[in-house]
């Protein structure tokens, strides 16, 4: 595997923070700023660099690399793989009337399940239903090939996120990259930091990814009384107090963010489903507990590999990077002390990280997470 990584800031030229070398039919990802990714020659200004390149975009909250956290930057980390091969396939959901689940579905179907190691996978993330995606990419499978990834951010804007392969980023693209190879090994991890407090509360009112009530009163009502004097900051100030969800059919509690508010109907609009009869919590957290989190996250994903990994993609979530805030590198220099200075990491702050609960195999969405995935061939 060979990597090279370079970086763009605003009105800066191209600068290489991995050594720049010579690579056949890499491929280029590409996480960047919306408003940067929104030029019309950043295509052709990455084609010249990597002529026959395979060119993934897609936009981020901020950007991580093997440095440092970037933002308001493009980061582009290219790889030539030696013994594994990938394929790429992409979906729009822009002008269709939107059914999550069948997108996921058929966007994971489009791969030759043969030698199929494992797929990454960076979605729209203003407006698809992140819970229903991820369960139609692993029923695509039987719940059998490992998927990690991301939604695309839009920093705190939440505006609209882009993505793309081999063309100028757009809105709606979901782009999924297979990977084939005997040699590959992949490892992944998850972990949180986030801390439960104050009462349980049941879900007696909620509809897709949109939470109406709590013990029979309204959802927002209750939140503001939470949040006192940070109401006045919402839907902000929400990602500071995700909610801890744990429903009847699933083993595990999952985090969620909570992205929007609906004044008019007294509720919360959050990023993935939640579903009556949940029971519900708010959590909190700090600096440390994101930082020891990542750590965990690095040190699990280590665990029983055979092989030192190559590349390390890391997808954190823009809640974590709000709470570190000038201290956002933080959590990343924890995961390079742990894999080491000769890993080279890529990734990106997003809406929504994609991946299994550590030990199972299907996907799920999660919020204020890192995820990490180690691959090497």
């Amino acid at each position: 595997m060979k990597i090279a990584q370079l970086v763009k800031h605003k009105n800066k030229n191209w600068e290489y923070i991995v050594e720049k070398q010579k690579l056949i039919e890499p491929l280029v990802l590409v996480f960047g700023n919306r408003f940067m990714l929104e030029e019309k020659t950043v295509y052709q200004e990455l084609r010249q660099i990597f002529p026959d390149g395979h060119i993934v975009f897609a936009s981020s909250c901020a950007e991580i690399s093997s440095n440092t956290v970037n933002q308001n930057s493009i980061t582009v980390t290219a790889i030539q793989f030696e013994k594994s091969k990938f394929l790429i396939k992409t979906s729009n959901v822009l002008n269709k009337d939107l059914d999550s689940y069948k997108t996921g579905n058929e966007l994971i179907q489009q791969f030759p399940e043969e030698g199929l190691k494992y797929t990454f996978v960076v979605s729209e993330g203003s407006f698809i239903n992140g819970s229903q995606l991820t369960k139609g990419m692993s029923a695509a499978t039987n719940d059998n090939l490992l998927i990690t990834g991301g939604l695309c951010g839009d920093d705190a804007r939440f505006e609209k996120t882009l993505a793309s392969y081999n063309e100028n980023p757009k809105e709606g693209e979901l782009v999924a990259i297979g990977f084939y190879g005997d040699t590959l090994e992949i490892s992944f991890s998850i972990h949180g930091g986030w801390t439960p407090f104050g009462p349980e509360r049941i879900v007696t009112k909620s509809s897709g990814n949109v939470l109406y009530e709590l013990d029979g009163q309204p959802a927002l009502d209750l939140y503001k009384t939470y949040l006192g004097d940070k109401a006045r900051d919402l839907p902000g100030a929400a990602l500071l107090y995700p909610l801890n969800v744990t429903s009847e059919d699933e083993d595990q509690s999952i985090v969620r963010s909570i992205l929007n508010i609906n004044e008019a109907e007294n509720a919360v609009i959050l990023a993935g489903d939640i579903k009556e009869n949940s029971k519900v919590q708010l959590m909190m957290t700090n600096v440390d507990h994101i930082a020891n989190a990542s750590e965990r996250a690095a040190k699990q994903a280590l665990e029983h590999r055979q092989n030192k990994p190559e590349l390390a993609i890391l997808v954190s979530c823009i809640g974590r990077k709000i709470v570190l805030d000038q201290r956002v590198e933080e959590e990343i220099e924890e995961v390079i002390e742990v894999i080491g200075t000769d890993t080279v990491v890529s990734g990106f702050y997003s809406y929504g990280e994609i991946a299994p609960f550590h030990g199972e195999v299907a996907c799920q969405l999660h919020n204020q997470t890192m995820t990490i995935t180690l691959i090497s061939e």
